[in-house]
């Protein structure tokens, strides 16, 4: 028997939808107010179930919202390590943190972001492994798994005796994040199983000058040259898809979803509710994404105001993704982590991803 912890942040990825930029102190109450949904209980569930090496766990979670719930929810047999404060606090993360340490825990599996991969980092340094479920609006470290399911492959591996290696824990300024800035430095590692093809690449910063700018220029002309006339285009985040908005003289959010109809904005940093107002009002719409720092992500990290429901509604074949060939020639594939495993699978296959004026290249969505 392997003994693994299990720990939740139950407000991790609560301000995507709603077009916050993250739930750290303040943040949460704001989101809990414009009707945001928890996100990482069902990551968390997902995770659970597809597990296949249950028989061999001994698992210890922390209490209730935190793990129980999600191990009772899917018919797991556990141990409660640990107490919780009245709110959700980081300090509740690493203290059970610690003491599942001093029970023994072999390995801690956290879906959180960001954030909680830095309070992992504080709580247990290099002394065990962990796996990470991505469940946070900020998500770029390298410690992720791609998805939930992903991540029960990692635990399966560990426990088959995988080796493990050392991935960066990045930190990113909250506050500077909401105000269109990637601030990301080095903040430390944490030990993951060393399973390559089930982890994301760590954060890429993007270039804004010299021949990477005039790519940008090119696809973004590109893009402009094929804009249907009385559709609604769905900018979202990175510097990518803002070089379509500096051709149109418009100002965008860097790390926002805007919206523009002939060349004019009509909406600015939207969420879910608004982008769904907008759906309303206009016959055709198109979503304008680029692959996101670097992990190749064009759905599931950074733009989650591009929800589940807002997809449906939007339909794959009105999807038009855009990159840099030279940063595109670094992923094997591109990847969607929308947080419904059906419609992940709707828009795997193959795209056409537009790299310059009358020049695409085909990749993998999967």
């Amino acid at each position: 028997m392997r003994t693994i912890g299990l720990i939740v942040n139950p407000v991790a990825g609560m301000g995507g939808s709603v077009g916050l930029k993250g739930t750290d102190g303040e943040m949460y109450a704001k989101a809990l107010a414009m009707g945001a949904e928890p996100v990482s209980p069902a990551r968390a569930r997902e995770f659970l179930s597809h597990i296949s090496c249950r028989n061999k766990l001994r698992l210890l979670v922390a209490p209730g919202p935190m793990g129980a719930d999600h191990a009772q929810a899917v018919g797991l047999s556990y141990e409660t390590v640990g107490t919780l404060t009245n709110e959700p606090a980081r300090e509740d993360t690493k203290s059970i943190a610690g003491k599942m340490l001093e029970a023994g825990a072999e390995l801690i599996v956290f879906a959180g972001g960001d954030g909680t991969a830095r309070d992992m980092a504080d709580a247990i340094d290099l002394r065990i492994p962990v796996i990470a479920i991505p469940s946070g609006v900020k998500v770029y470290s390298s410690v992720f798994a791609y998805n939930p399911r992903a991540a029960a492959g990692l635990l399966d591996a560990f426990v088959e005796s995988a080796d493990v290696a050392e991935e960066e824990v990045l930190d990113i300024d909250e506050d500077a994040f909401r105000a269109g800035v990637v601030d990301s430095r080095h903040y430390g590692f944490l030990l993951v199983p060393e399973v390559g093809r089930l982890l994301q690449a760590g954060k890429e910063l993007s270039g804004t000058t010299g021949s990477t700018a005039e790519v940008k220029r090119e696809i973004a002309e590109a893009v402009i040259e094929q804009m249907v006339p009385q559709a609604l285009y769905l900018l979202g985040p990175g510097t990518t898809v803002r070089a379509i908005a500096e051709e149109l003289a418009i100002e965008k959010t860097l790390l926002g979803v805007d919206a523009i109809v002939d060349g004019e904005l009509v909406g600015s940093d939207l969420n879910e509710h608004s982008i769904l107002e907008l759906l309303d009002r206009y016959a055709r719409a198109v979503i304008v994404v680029t692959p996101l720092g670097g992990n190749g992500f064009i759905f599931g990290r950074g733009n989650k105001q591009f929800t589940p429901k807002v997809l449906r509604r939007v339909g794959r074949e009105n999807i038009v993704v855009i990159g840099d060939r030279d940063k595109l020639l670094k992923l094997a594939s591109l990847h969607v982590d929308t947080g419904d495993p059906e419609l992940d699978e709707s828009l795997s296959g193959y795209i056409d991803v537009i790299v310059g004026r009358n020049h695409s290249k085909l990749m993998r969505v999967g």
